[in-house]
Formats: C-alpha cells, structure tokens, sequence
C-alpha cells in the first residue's frame, strides 16, 4: 500500500496542483457541511459497492446527490449493487469508512475495482476529496483525479449518475 505518502509522491512528480486543507475527523456528508463551508469547490461523497457478480466499485457523486441505486447499475455497466463491506474496502483500499476517496485508488491493484466519476465532478475544476484520511481534504481538478486514476493502471468511468428526485 502507498499511503498518503505515495499520494503525495504522485501529485508532485506529476506537477498536479491542488489545495490541501487540514480540518477535525469527518464521517458523514452531514459533519462535512461545516468544513466545506469553508472550502471552495465542488465536494463529493463516495459510495464503496459490490455488484452481484461480485466487483467492486466506488462511485464519486457530489456531496448533495441522492443516488438511485437501482438505478445505477444500468448507468455504469455493472449488476445489482449492494454496500461493500469495511474489510473488504480496508483490503482492498487500505482506508477505512469516513476516509473513502477515489484517490484511495493508488493501494488498490488495476482490476480490482472499478472507479467512477460523476460527470460533473469529472469536469469540474475544483473536486474536493480525502487525502486517504477523513481529517483532511484536497483539493484539485476533476481532470486532475482522471489522470492520477489513469496514471495507477485504473481506467475511470465518468457516468452522469442517477440520482432520487426531491420529495
């Protein structure tokens, strides 16, 4: 696993600008309203899945989304999902629950699970996301996370979403 370090390694050697930003531990979309008032950018949540067929996937959506998961599957190209569980995305990710990021992407073998963007996140030029860790953020281009996925043997998917209409 490359950790933080590789991460950063990475960004360097590729001269990927980004912000990076230091805050108190965050779980949940909701503790990170606080934060990200203070962060400017787009900011997302992640969804680890497993499909039945038994992939995996992270899903990058923005923070507000309210994803249809019965839905998705047919708008990324896998089966019926369900939530992955912690020691399959610690194994796999080397980050556990409150710290998903697709940057976490750099522990994970090419093939061994498939990363999705939104397509808005995709083309924005601000993606706030962990830095493998829940007590930080970084900020960098969508641009920027495609070619750090790239760059780690992971081909992303950009998908525009489906997401639960409003009540």
């Amino acid at each position: 696993m490359r950790g933080e370090a590789g991460l950063l390694a990475d960004l360097d050697a590729l001269a990927i600008p980004f912000a990076a930003h230091e805050h108190e531990a965050v779980f949940t979309v909701a503790e990170s309203d606080a934060v990200n008032a203070a962060i400017p950018g787009a900011h997302t949540k992640n969804l680890f899945l497993k499909d039945s067929g038994g992939a995996f996937w992270l899903v990058t959506v923005p923070s507000e989304a309210r994803v249809d998961l019965k839905a998705l599957p047919a708008a990324i190209g896998s089966k019926r999902v369900s939530f992955g569980k912690a020691d399959a995305m610690e194994q796999l990710l080397g980050i556990a629950p409150g710290s998903v990021t697709p940057l976490a992407a750099i522990n994970a073998a090419p093939g061994s699970i498939t990363v999705v963007i939104d397509a808005r996140l995709a083309a924005a030029p601000i993606v706030n996301v962990h830095p493998l860790r829940n007590t930080g953020t970084l900020g960098l281009s969508g641009g920027s996370i495609l070619d750090l996925l790239r760059h780690w043997g992971h081909d992303p998917v950009i998908a525009p979403i489906p997401v639960q209409e409003s009540a």
